[in-house]
């Protein structure tokens, strides 16, 4: 019998899973049973209107599902063999697409269909053959070896947070790596939880204004905010060279991230806006200091890593949110990509406090007796 491992590609799965019902089901409002069996689209006939993007976005948003379901079969259950971990991941796909449309069909605003059921399915199926064939290949094994040479045993939570920081920066954020800005957005819903019931008079009430960051506070949570995900990088690192070339790497893939936040959100033209001069300072001080800090003890680096992530969260929420946020809702494709950029805010908002939580447990776990 194989030996199981631990595999980052089960909570990236199942992270992956998650994103699919939100994209699915948003806005989650105004349920109701529409006088039609949940099941009935099943024998609809073709669509009248489609797109060749709409099969593309069907087919592709379920392969990293199918992809990341297969490794993890693979990587858990290496008794099942390829074949098995292709039919699981496809059964799991298709089984979440099933209950995805059948669940549409409470939604009056979105409209289930059988073509989509069997795109997805589709999609999931061509994920999991990619990662059948990358195990033939034998790039899974390798994959897991260049793991097992770089990162630290108890890695497969901060390599999952580093997975999704990116993911998290796509969201236009008032500071830039300005990820938890969460004080205004949470004080607003809880008023409006609570509005018109007696629990209203309980709630405190604010004795100041939110104001903009000055420059320098701006530069340090930019500094902070691109330091903390180098400090998570170097926690489950093994060596001081593999930091080293890491660093940089956890950087571009931020700067890249924003980039692309702002391309999408703005126009092509304004992808480097954001990169003012505290910003870049901020950015060149976070390089530093990852570089003077390259052969500190892990438990050093979670230690700092707690602070950091403490200052930059309470600066951070000291800010009002982003001024430009209608305009980037008026400039985003909304009917393609409106669920995702929620998605992305919300991955904003709970990275931060994720990572804090990840980092307490190593921490907790690292005090236990050998």
């Amino acid at each position: 019998m194989g030996t199981q491992h631990k595999s980052a590609a089960l909570p990236l799965a199942l992270a992956y899973a998650a994103l699919i019902v939100y994209a699915s089901l948003y806005p989650f409002a105004d349920w109701r049973d529409q006088g039609i069996a949940p099941w009935a689209y099943l024998a609809a006939p073709w669509p009248k209107y489609w797109t060749g993007f709409d099969f593309g976005v069907n087919v592709a948003g379920y392969m990293p599902f199918g992809f990341l379901a297969a490794i993890a079969v693979l990587r858990t259950r290496p008794g099942v063999g390829v074949a098995g971990a292709v039919l699981r991941a496809t059964a799991a796909g298709a089984a979440i697409a099933f209950a995805m449309e059948t669940l549409q069909s409470y939604l009056p605003s979105r409209i289930p269909s059988n073509v989509d059921l069997g795109l997805n399915s589709a999609g999931a199926l061509a994920g999991a053959v990619l990662a059948a064939a990358l195990e033939r290949f034998g790039a899974v094994a390798h994959w897991h070896r260049t793991r097992s040479n770089w990162f630290v045993e108890e890695s497969r939570g901060a390599l999952v947070l580093l997975a999704l920081w990116p993911l998290a920066l796509l969201f236009p954020a008032a500071v830039t790596f300005g990820l938890g800005q969460v004080y205004e957005r949470l004080e607003a819903a809880i008023s409006e939880w609570l509005l018109d019931t007696p629990f209203i008079d309980w709630m405190p009430v604010r004795q100041f204004e939110l104001e903009p960051l000055v420059p320098g506070v701006e530069l340090l949570c930019v500094m902070l905010g691109a330091l903390v995900p180098c400090l998570l990088a170097f926690l489950v690192t093994r060596s001081i060279s593999r930091r080293a070339v890491l660093l940089p790497l956890v950087l571009v893939a931020g700067m890249a991230a924003t980039a692309l936040s702002a391309a999408l959100s703005y126009g092509p033209e304004h992808a480097w806006a954001w990169l003012s001069l505290p910003v870049q300072v901020g950015i060149v001080a976070a390089l530093v200091l990852g570089v003077l800090l390259l052969p500190a003890p892990r438990r050093f680096c979670a230690g700092l890593l707690l602070i950091a992530l403490v200052v930059h969260l309470s600066l951070l929420n000291q800010a009002p949110e982003s001024a430009y946020f209608a305009q980037t809702l008026a400039t985003w494709e909304q009917g393609r990509f409106i669920r995702f950029h929620g998605l992305a805010q919300w991955l904003g908002w709970l990275w931060p406090f994720a990572t804090l939580a990840y980092v307490l447990a190593a921490l907790s776990r690292r005090t236990r007796p050998a």
